[in-house]
């Protein structure tokens, strides 16, 4: 106990001293006003008419008279069907005893009942705006996840169990970690995912071998070692997404598409984005392209002697290469001669999950908080994306750190997902409310270097990849958006989501994907006529590419062109953290 009192008030210290200092500006009025707000819409919308209110509360007493008497006839010895049972892939509840000790099997599955008794509440608030809906369903999740029983001592019997086994040493260890934690987010906690200790990147992280062959203050461009004696002459330029680190895509040699590239004969070039602070507050999106890509096609074409192409854009690299590739075409540049896309968004209309954080009122408040330091934090990001799935990346490490006191596992995808970044001011402004809240690209309203953007220009053979799963870049959003395109599409679903149906490797495949041709007609009219295939999509959009160009040259070794070795990959700017 006094090894207990002794850390928590370490945490309290991480907690409060930036706050005291000002090196944090408290922002939870906003976020809970923001919630507030959205719930309260749901609960105005019941309230406005009393026998709506009347019926959803019935609905809820209704089902809690039943689970009493299932729960009496349990405590009295007899059998009784349950109630609410939890989802099966629900890991929360997997003990035994939320199952078999009547007490928390009551507690359990008064859970369930009220929260999807909530949820319905939301889905059926007709009145609703659909934008005002996804909000107070996205902020009741967050809610609901974290008022969990299995997420406190006293409610959970694994905890308990723990607990007095180890005579509470397991919550001395996790108040520990979450002083550690909390220390390490500079006031704001960092719940680590991963055990990053046995992590290093060059060593067993973005270790394929290759040299970063310019730097500037946006990007290192690195240009990988050849692993064959012939390559493929036509280049390639993979565009990562700035919001993560490009190592997603050389996480380790078994999962490495860029070690996979080389070894097909391709000269892959990666643009490594810098981790911005205040300084390159200004940059915007035409500087992202005119510093980004078309700084590195300059570049390629010095180092390699070859003007003509292949890029591939991730994320929302691939929205700065449609953009790109809108304005190379309205100036009459044909360096780019095909692109990929990877789980990337062109059209805003469907834009997944991450819409809810996105409204002319929020935007707002985003704004006004970048323009104060000129970016914005990597850490408000990371929450973002890990609250789109609480359970998951939330309270499961929650209970397993700082209750259970246990270390995460190694994993390197979830290093990579903790190694955040921050986002410029003036970019990240300009993508929210030119792409999420205006939907300006897919509809010809964009403005990038003094010209309007239109998407049925670029006449470029284009390789669409999707991810079933999708949160992020919905499947049927990035469907939406390869009909924009004026050329040949090749629309492909992948298994799986926006991380694991990318980093498919064909030596260890987990997921298949679908192809059926252009993207044409309605989606789900696509998907079901579309052909199964197991196994990764890595070959045949090899196939596709190499059919385009498949003439061959000697290696190309970093170095022998125009530009000379600066160091060695992955580059200084990868190693910045946030």
């Amino acid at each position: 106990m006094a090894q207990a009192i002794e850390l928590g008030g370490k945490v309290l210290a991480a907690y409060l001293g930036p706050r005291e200092s000002g090196e944090i500006k408290t922002t939870i009025a906003d976020d809970i006003g923001e919630m507030a707000r959205s719930i309260g819409r749901v609960a105005e919308y019941y309230m406005a008419e009393p026998q709506r209110a009347f019926a959803a509360q019935a609905a809820l007493t209704t089902q809690f008279v039943d689970l009493w008497a299932a729960t009496l006839q349990r405590l009295q010895g007899e059998k009784a069907k349950p109630i609410a049972p939890p989802d099966a892939s629900d890991k929360r509840f997997a003990d035994a005893a939320w199952r078999d000790n009547p007490y928390f099997d009551f507690i359990k599955q008064a859970y369930v009942l009220t929260t999807r008794w909530a949820d319905d509440l939301v889905k059926h608030a007709d009145d609703l705006q659909p934008h005002d809906r996804d909000k107070a369903q996205f902020y009741l999740r967050q809610v609901t996840a974290a008022l969990s029983p299995s997420n406190f001592v006293a409610t959970n019997p694994e905890l308990i169990r723990t607990t007095l086994a180890e005579s509470g040493e397991n919550l001395v260890r996790g108040l520990k970690m979450l002083a550690e934690d909390i220390q390490a987010g500079h006031g704001t906690l960092r719940i680590r995912q991963a055990d990053a200790r046995g992590f290093k990147l060059g060593v067993n992280l973005a270790a394929t071998p290759g040299k970063v062959i310019f730097r500037k203050e946006l990007l290192e461009l690195i240009q990988y070692e050849p692993t064959t004696p012939q390559v493929y002459k036509r280049p390639l330029l993979i565009v990562p997404p700035w919001i993560n680190k490009f190592y997603i895509l050389d996480l380790n040699p078994e999962k490495s598409f860029i070690r996979w590239a080389t070894a097909q004969g391709l000269t892959v070039f990666v643009i490594s984005w810098v981790n911005p602070d205040e300084r390159q507050a200004d940059k915007d999106f035409d500087s992202y392209m005119r510093e980004g890509i078309l700084t590195a096609l300059d570049c390629i074409e010095q180092a390699t002697g070859e003007r003509e192409v292949a890029a591939i854009g991730y994320c929302v690299g691939g929205t700065l290469l449609a953009a790109t590739l809108a304005y190379m075409a309205a100036v009459g540049d044909k360096r780019i001669t095909s692109a990929t896309f990877f789980a990337a968004q062109i059209d805003f209309t469907d834009p997944g999950d991450l819409k809810v954080f996105v409204d002319a009122e929020q935007l707002k408040q985003v704004e006004e908080r970048m323009a104060e330091q000129g970016y914005l934090d990597g850490s408000q990001m990371a929450n973002a994306f890990n609250m789109l799935r609480p359970n998951d990346l939330i309270w499961s490490y929650y209970v397993n750190n700082y209750l259970k006191g246990k270390e995460p596992m190694p994993f390197d995808l979830l290093v990579w997902n903790s190694d955040s970044t921050r986002m410029p001011a003036a970019n990240h402004k300009f993508y929210l409310r030119h792409c999420y809240l205006q939907n300006d690209l897919s509809n010809g309203r964009m403005v990038l270097g003094g010209k309007t953007l239109d998407l049925r220009q670029v006449t470029v053979p284009v390789y669409e990849l999707a991810t079933k799963e999708d949160h992020i870049a919905p499947a049927r959003s990035v469907f939406t958006g390869a009909k924009c395109f004026g050329g040949p599409v090749r629309y492909v679903m992948a298994g799986s989501g926006h991380i694991a149906g990318v980093v498919n490797p064909p030596e260890k495949p987990k997921y298949q994907y679908w192809s059926g041709g252009p993207p044409k007609g309605e989606f789900d009219a696509w998907v079901a006529a579309a052909r199964e295939t197991p196994g990764s999509w890595w070959p045949d959009w090899l196939a596709w590419l190499t059919a385009q160009a498949p003439e061959k040259a000697p290696a190309r070794k970093p170095g022998e062109g125009k530009l000379k070795p600066l160091g060695d990959a992955p580059g200084d700017y990868v190693r910045v953290k946030a």
